[in-house]
């Protein structure tokens, strides 16, 4: 059996801490995921999923995390039975964080995102055991030993698609 839920959507309010009669960290908060329709040029529609952390990951999401802001959970789903305040029986269906991501780039106080990052002058860490193939030279053929199953295609406009 399998029960793995990911979501990444943004938050619909701030989430608020709370705390169980044993002391334990609890936060629940919805999160509003973006989903399109099969349909070419039609309207996104956005579904809006419930999910709660606990312990660790109820404080860490109540301390970084704000209304507005990108997240990506990852837990399961789980369902609950209640009677609502009519006497009425309901079912409620969540996600219970496992994890709990940032979904984008920190921003400054202003808003804006961070500017990127030009690696291209940076020097690698490491050194490779074996040096690039030189531009002119053909790529090198890796076979099991055995070709004969195999029919040669010396060309890419023989490939059938």
């Amino acid at each position: 059996m399998l029960n793995v839920a990911v979501i990444m959507g943004r938050l619909v309010a701030d989430p608020e801490l709370r705390h169980t009669s044993g002391d334990l960290a609890v936060t629940s908060f919805t999160v509003a995921v973006d989903r399109t329709s099969g349909r070419s040029g039609a309207d996104r529609q956005t579904s809006f999923i419930d999910v709660v952390a606990w312990r660790s990951q109820a404080e860490f999401v109540c301390k970084y995390f704000h209304k507005g802001q990108m997240i990506v959970v990852q837990g399961y789903i789980q369902t609950r039975s209640y009677t609502d305040r009519e006497g009425v029986k309901r079912k409620a269906f969540e996600i219970v964080a496992n994890n709990v991501e940032f979904g984008e780039p920190k921003r400054d106080s202003y808003g804006t995102p961070p500017e990127p990052t030009d690696y291209s002058s940076s020097q690698p860490s490491y050194q490779n055991s074996r040096p690039a193939p030189a531009i002119d030279q053909p790529a090198p053929a890796y076979t099991s030993g055995d070709t004969g199953d195999f029919e040669e295609i010396p060309t890419d406009d023989d490939l059938p698609f």
